[in-house]
């Protein structure tokens, strides 16, 4: 059984379709990466998953239960996290009290505390810095200040939007690096990223949308060696995009 099931959702923006029939499944302990061009809808494939906005066709179970009309802090209470694009962070506050909002919702003080200590232990650059400003951060370390605020959530799959996007290539492998040990210690992950080589390179299976369709799913390495995904996304071959 998928721990996320979407299942034929579609989403329009007023007349503009932006997701039509589109389904995809991440399994437990599972990397599964989205790639698609700009306006290919993956960032509102995201949104919708969590909730934030509606769907007006097909459905999204998550743990066994359906979650197609729950409000996104139910989601977000079930295990689903998400991490947006440009980060979000609070630049206004200091690395701990941005940290402490991703864990809002939870109650168990103790383990919170033990959480929050996983994390200084996993980031060093954030220990150092956890009373300072997250303004005082780089790229790279708000993004991970954003990764960890999202396991302070304690979740059971994160979804990840263009985590990669603007940061130095030394960042980049850290990234990578990170979201391996994630899923090696059991989070499951819904990638969308526009380092289409990083992206198959740590995924178990992957989606391609064009146009708000899905057009390719399937073995990242099998799709690697597609001609027509990498003309559009590699930069290798001879084939135009569709």
């Amino acid at each position: 059984m998928a721990l996320l099931d979407v299942s034929g959702i579609s989403v329009s923006y007023g007349r503009v379709n932006a997701l039509t029939d589109v389904s995809l499944q991440v399994n437990e302990g599972e990397i599964v990466t989205v790639l698609g061009a700009n306006g290919a809808g993956k960032s509102t494939l995201l949104k919708a998953v969590l909730g934030a906005v509606p769907v007006k066709g097909g459905g999204i179970t998550f743990a066994d239960t359906d979650i197609t009309h729950a409000a996104p802090h139910k989601r977000i209470g079930e295990g689903l996290v998400l991490v947006p694009e440009g980060r979000r962070i609070l630049i206004s506050l200091t690395v701990e009290e941005n940290l402490r909002l991703g864990a809002h919702m939870r109650r168990d003080g103790t383990a919170i505390a033990r959480e929050m200590d996983a994390i200084y232990a996993r980031f060093s650059n954030l220990a150092e810095r956890r009373n300072m400003l997250a303004s005082c951060l780089s790229g790279g370390e708000q993004q991970m200040l954003a990764i960890g605020r999202a396991m302070m959530a304690k979740p059971r799959l994160m979804m990840l939007d263009e985590p990669s996007l603007g940061l130095s290539p030394l960042f980049v492998s850290k990234l990578f690096d990170l979201i391996r040990e994630l899923n090696h210690d059991g989070l499951a992950v819904l990638l969308v990223e526009q380092n289409t080589g990083k992206a198959l390179s740590v995924a178990h299976r992957a989606t391609v949308l064009e146009l708000g369709r899905v057009t390719m799913a399937g073995d990242p390495k099998a799709l690697a060696a597609d001609p027509a995904l990498q003309a559009a996304y590699l930069g290798t071959g001879e084939a135009s995009p569709a």
